[in-house]
């Protein structure tokens, strides 16, 4: 039975990855997890330089998941290549680099800086808002995301996959710009974005008023997003979204997803991935899958 998977040339030795965001950069998780297990491990979002974040309160509960208004917080590409690059190295896991940035040239300066860095894949968060674009996200209008696409594609020596924002109308508009513009991958869907209140103080529950949500409660919105898109485009799809169990990474496979990221579900469970991979190789086993692969999409 086989468990690998080749998302756009890069041979996974299982389907699991985490989030960007929910487990460092892999070494606040790694005396929880043994990293050597993950078929990829997704860094936090790196910028071109260092970014604070936003003002805190930044994380609330949610019914059945949460929201967070992180706003990026990171080190800068720097200290990151320094620091966090050579400890991932010691393990033997793909290595995915999420890259964010607020204007295109910011895009390309840390996808530039890291051509020759040791890694397998780069992930780019086109969430982020662009500053030439009225703080619309990257991700929410076609045409900048063919064109950042094709930017970055341009200068790349790794894989390239988009991360793409639910926040649109149209999931598979974006997604197929995405593809038009060379993008090698897909992952979807990032948080969506909501609003909590807190009663009592009569004020928003994050400083940030608006934050992501996240956690199982999004979790059929994401697969049906996953499914629409599988049918859309002719890449490979990474799904995320509400994933805590390997029910919901099966799911999440039978609707087009070659590979799945776990997010929330790490942060109150961190052994989430491992219970994931351990079960999906239970549900292949029992239902006479020979790979994962077979599994893909199957579900019409």
């Amino acid at each position: 039975m086989d468990m690998k998977v080749n998302i756009a040339g890069v041979e996974w030795k299982n389907p699991v990855t985490v989030a960007s965001g929910t487990f460092g950069s892999g070494e606040e998780f790694s005396e929880f997890v043994d990293l050597n297990r993950l078929g990829a491990v997704t860094t936090k979002g790196v910028a071109n330089v260092p970014w604070p974040g936003n003002p805190t309160p930044r994380v609330a509960e949610v019914y059945g998941g949460m929201m967070n208004a992180i706003g990026l917080q990171n080190p800068g590409i720097d200290l990151f290549c320094k620091r966090d690059i050579p400890f991932l190295k010691k393990y033997d896991t793909k290595i995915i680099v999420n890259v964010c940035g607020h204007a295109p040239e910011e895009y390309l300066e840390v996808v530039e800086r890291l051509a020759d860095e040791p890694i397998d894949m780069m992930e780019i968060n086109i969430s982020c808002p662009n500053v030439n674009a009225g703080f619309l996200a990257f991700g929410q209008d076609a045409k900048h995301v063919e064109e950042l696409t094709a930017q970055i594609k341009k200068i790349a020596k790794q894989t390239i996959i988009m991360k793409l924002t639910p926040n649109v109308t149209d999931i598979t508009e974006i997604a197929k710009a995405a593809e038009a513009g060379g993008a090698d991958a897909l992952s979807l869907i990032n948080t969506l974005t909501g609003m909590k209140i807190d009663i009592n103080r009569r004020t928003f529950a994050v400083a940030n008023k608006t934050g992501g949500v996240s956690g199982p409660v999004v979790h059929p919105i994401a697969v049906r997003m996953v499914y629409q898109t599988a049918q859309a485009v002719n890449i490979p799809i990474i799904g995320m979204g509400g994933i805590a169990t390997p029910e919901d990474a099966i799911e999440m496979i039978l609707a087009g997803a070659s590979a799945v990221s776990v997010g929330t579900a790490n942060f109150y469970n961190p052994n989430a991935t491992i219970e994931i991979i351990d079960g999906i190789e239970a549900y292949m086993k029992k239902n006479g899958f020979e790979s994962v692969k077979d599994m893909v999409g199957i579900v019409k």
